[in-house]
């Protein structure tokens, strides 16, 4: 596009028509089941410590003249907050906003999206993967009365897709699963690496074609904030779902343990160091919550920028953004 044009919103009026509409949705099926819609700062003290996830960093200049400004960071997830929020007794809630992520770009990745974010007090993983269906379908314009996407556990997929144990199988045998990919000479990951790249570019692409699909189990190593499964200690109570090759939602049983949390915390930062990003101290905020007691909950995030994709048959995600980060 001409410099001359580039002030022109990326999204037709269409699709700005098909997003209100699909909000108004939104804010209509949790009303109708009692969740609480919340609102959370956008500007955070402490960033996200997944090795993963890159926060964009802010500088916010005070008044006084040769005052040091004040670093902060744009939040890449409420999360942490909602948390905070859980901990205090506000009981089930949800929020829809804009959140930031380094360094992501593509078909399906601008840097600033907007994510939907609810958390169901005493709710199972099962239980809240029936109520993200409930809402998705009905978005996508399929609803059913009953449960019919297609359950796969972690395990079960590496299996049908690539004939691989993501339990068992080891760094070596991933690399070669990894072949067809074509990673430059020298590229060496570590396991997670290895299992992150075939499920984000082999077997997710193939997943909920027909009909949605999630995926439970994730290996402990990638449970971030999720719980472990009592019956296999190898796996997280987490899950993702897929629609038409794309991945659309992530949830966990909701992590209540702040030692744990803390754990955690230190790990991710570890492995930030190693891989030379940089470390950041801990939220002690959300780890005081926990200390303080978060109730039993299961929590999920979905990408609604993605969603509307799917809703409106857009093929890339600036179809349905006003300003996409680069003309905005």
């Amino acid at each position: 596009m001409s410099a001359g044009a580039d002030w022109r919103p990326a999204a037709a009026r269409e699709q700005l028509v098909a997003r209100a509409r699909m909000l108004a949705r939104i804010r209509e099926f949790f009303a109708a089941r009692g969740v609480l819609e919340v609102d959370t700062p956008l500007i955070v003290n402490a960033p996200v410590s997944d090795v993963h996830i890159h926060s964009a960093r802010v500088e916010l200049i005070p008044d006084a003249p040769g005052s040091a400004p004040a670093r902060f960071f744009l939040h890449t997830s409420p999360e942490y907050a909602m948390k905070r929020l859980l901990a205090a007794g506000v009981g089930d809630i949800y929020q829809v906003c804009h959140v930031a992520r380094a360094l992501e770009s593509g078909r399906v990745h601008n840097p600033e999206f907007t994510l939907l974010e609810w958390y169901r007090l005493g709710f199972s993983l099962g239980q809240l993967m029936d109520e993200v269906e409930l809402l998705v379908s009905g978005l996508l314009g399929n609803p059913g009365s009953e449960p019919s996407a297609e359950r796969l556990s972690y395990r079960e997929a590496f299996l049908r897709e690539l004939a691989l144990d993501p339990f068992e199988a080891t760094s070596a045998q991933l690399a070669q699963a990894a072949g067809p990919l074509g990673l430059s000479v020298g590229t060496h990951l570590d396991r997670d690496g290895y299992l992150e790249l075939l499920m984000g570019s082999l077997i997710g692409p193939r997943l909920g074609k027909v009909r949605l699909t999630f995926i439970h189990g994730y290996p402990a190593s990638q449970a971030a904030l999720a719980r472990l499964d009592p019956h296999d200690p190898r796996a997280a109570q987490r899950f993702e779902l897929y629609a038409r090759g794309i991945e659309l939602a992530n949830g966990f049983h909701e992590l209540a343990a702040p030692a744990e949390q803390r754990a955690r915390f230190e790990a991710d930062n570890a492995a930030r160091q190693r891989a030379g990003l940089p470390v950041h101290p801990p939220d002690e905020r959300l780890l005081a919550a926990l200390g303080s007691g978060l109730p039993d909950c299961a929590g999920v995030a979905v990408g609604l920028d993605r969603l509307l994709m799917l809703v409106t048959g857009a093929s890339h995600i600036d179809e349905v953004l006003a300003f996409p980060t680069l003309r905005a």
